[in-house]
């Protein structure tokens, strides 16, 4: 598998991490909402292949898709047959992603369950341009009903496209500071998360995250999600992009498929950063904080 346009790096140090020069140019990519057929792998494909075709119309460089599109999201199900609902970085069923992205001259990032060597993940595969899969980013937090099932990953990806660095993440990785603290201080400028965000505590759980996750680290964070019925489940939809302040950049709605294209310009990072020195300063000071003795005091 070929590391071109990818680079896939351990968690940087904070002694030693400095963020990256700022990108020169605005990055336009797009974010897929739309609802995966439970257990339908060439379904979802299609539909796949369609949304990168059309995010290529529109003039984007790269489209990230939610959490296990190629599959829907159902663990048990997966586990009960890993030759039928999850794919391999080489697998033939592909192809129609393959060619839309060679076609279009765009990026994929698309959610999928994936078996190599007997263990099964929880993926995003990243196809480039020329179609092929350079890069397969594993999550590492697994949610309720995935351990037994998954194996977690064990490192962090970060994609280098147009100057820009984006790092990867996989619904329940966003609920976890550290996880976009590791890409910021890998120089990553954008925290790109497929998704399955469910009604009830979903649409809460995603508008505290990811605002935390852009302002904390001054970087632009990006959420696909699912929409509609998903077996027992309903995903609350909400896709959506927020600057590098927290504050909400685009956003879909809850209830319907939608494709958001939007630029991200490298003019919010420089005004976030500016004013908002988190990510220059952690580096020199995340060790010593994190070493240092606390005080317990007992109020009776």
């Amino acid at each position: 598998m070929t590391t071109s346009h990818v680079i896939a790096a351990p968690t940087p140090t904070p002694s030693t991490a400095t963020p990256a020069e700022l990108p020169e140019r605005p990055l336009r990519i797009a974010v897929a909402q739309a609802g995966a057929v439970r257990g339908e792998v060439a379904a979802n494909i299609e539909r796949a292949a369609e949304l990168i075709r059309e995010a290529a119309a529109g003039g984007a460089r790269l489209v990230l898709f939610a959490e296990a599109f190629l599959s829907g999201y159902d663990p048990a199900l997966i586990g009960s047959d890993p030759a039928r609902y999850a794919v391999s970085v080489d697998d033939p069923r592909l192809a129609p992603i393959a060619d839309a992205c060679r076609e279009g001259d765009i990026v994929a990032v698309l959610g999928a369950a994936t078996r190599a060597e007997e263990a099964l993940h929880m993926s995003a595969l990243v196809f480039a341009t020329s179609g092929a899969v350079v890069a397969q980013y594993d999550k590492q937090h697994l949610y309720t009903g995935e351990p037994g099932i998954f194996r977690p990953g064990t490192s962090g990806c970060t994609l280098e496209l147009d100057g820009w660095r984006l790092g990867l993440g996989i619904c329940y990785d966003s609920g976890f500071p550290e996880h976009a603290r590791a890409a910021a201080l890998d120089g990553c400028h954008a925290y790109l998360v497929g998704a399955l965000f469910f009604t009830g505590g979903g649409p809460l759980q995603s508008r505290v995250w990811f605002p935390a996750r852009a302002l904390d680290n001054t970087i632009f964070a990006v959420l696909a999600n699912q929409v509609g019925p998903l077996g027992a489940w309903q995903a609350c939809g909400g896709s959506a992009i927020w600057r590098p302040d927290g504050a909400l950049l685009a956003e879909a709605g809850s209830a319907k498929s939608e494709l958001l294209i939007q630029d991200l310009d490298p003019q919010l990072l420089r005004e976030a950063r500016k004013d908002l020195l988190m990510l220059t300063d952690i580096a020199h000071r995340d060790a010593a904080v994190s070493a240092s003795p606390r005080a317990t005091v007992d109020l009776g």
